[in-house]
């Protein structure tokens, strides 16, 4: 009889509690039904304001998506609050500071992703649309995200690239700027007037469409090579991949087409064989041996060119 007794006191005090911290509880239902249209309505706010002063696309998702959480995180604190009396904004703060720290052991990597992709979208080194390179990797980016940057390849394929390594790497902006330079070697013939050579390479890479006059084309003569006297081409196109690659091949379709009509030779490499009889010429014979070797092999050199 006294276990009995003891269990209808329990359930009597937990139905007493609850009856109690039941208007507590349904306040608390209501605060966090009442956060969702709080957060969506901050949400859409902060998009109309982020549309008028900030051009990014990428900086107005982040206001937008930080509005909206800031804005569940007071609904939440404000319900524990309410549904538990004895619980102060004091306690529910520290608790947070003191499981922030296991937290950060566990989701280090997610945070210093996230935090990089802050950065990112505040100090904007690169944009949606531009093309970079980052590490092995080169194409268009196609969204920056609070955690990671994609981008498209020139091959099509899909690169996502973890915020932090976007962040900590080296990485080239090809679109940065309205012009890009490319730089074409070519090599003639050691017998070709070169001051001619330069005159043709000027006229024609400046007609090249495509090729931008300011900055104005340069010819550069940079080097006697072991066939050829080589140049250096350098002009400015737009800075986008496709046109860099398409003015290239009509600068070089160019180029072969009016060195032909001035009779202007680009050289192969050339090389010089010589050939030897290894079997009868080697570093254990006399040296009465080796001379008469020697003659041999002088005479197949003869005979081979004739």
């Amino acid at each position: 009889m006294v276990l009995l007794d003891t269990i209808k006191d329990s359930i009597k005090e937990l139905i007493g509690n609850a009856i109690i911290l039941f208007p507590a509880l349904l306040t608390a239902i209501i605060i966090i039904f009442l956060t969702k249209f709080a957060a969506n309505f901050a949400q859409r706010v902060a998009e109309t304001i982020a549309h008028k002063t900030v051009s990014s696309k990428s900086l107005q998702f982040l206001m937008a998506k930080t509005a909206s959480t800031a804005t569940w995180i007071l609904g939440i604190l404000l319900a524990c609050v309410i549904a538990f009396p004895g619980l102060s904004l004091g306690d529910i703060i520290a608790t947070l500071g003191l499981s922030s720290v296991a937290i950060g052991f566990a989701f280090q990597d997610i945070f210093k992703n996230f935090l990089a992709g802050i950065l990112i979208l505040l100090q904007q080194p690169f944009r949606i649309g531009d093309q970079i390179v980052v590490n092995e990797y080169e194409g268009t980016v196609d969204k920056i995200d609070i955690r990671t940057t994609e981008i498209i390849t020139y091959t099509g394929e899909l690169v996502v690239i973890p915020n932090s390594t976007v962040f900590t790497s080296i990485v080239r902006v090809r679109t940065a700027f309205d012009h890009r330079r490319t730089d074409l070697a070519l090599g003639v013939d050691y017998n070709t007037s070169l001051s001619q050579a330069s005159d043709i390479l000027e006229r024609t890479i400046s007609l090249v469409e495509g090729v931008l006059q300011n900055p104005a084309p340069e010819i550069d003569l940079v080097a006697f090579g072991d066939s050829s006297i080589d140049f250096i081409i350098r002009y400015w196109t737009s800075p986008q991949q496709k046109q860099v690659r398409n003015v290239q091949t009509k600068a070089i379709l160019s180029i072969k087409k009016a060195f032909d009509k001035a009779n202007i030779n680009i050289p192969y490499p050339i090389r010089t064989l010589y050939f030897y009889n290894q079997e009868k010429y080697n570093d254990y014979m006399s040296a009465s041996d080796n001379t008469k070797a020697s003659e041999y092999n002088k005479e197949f050199h003869e005979n081979y060119q004739q």
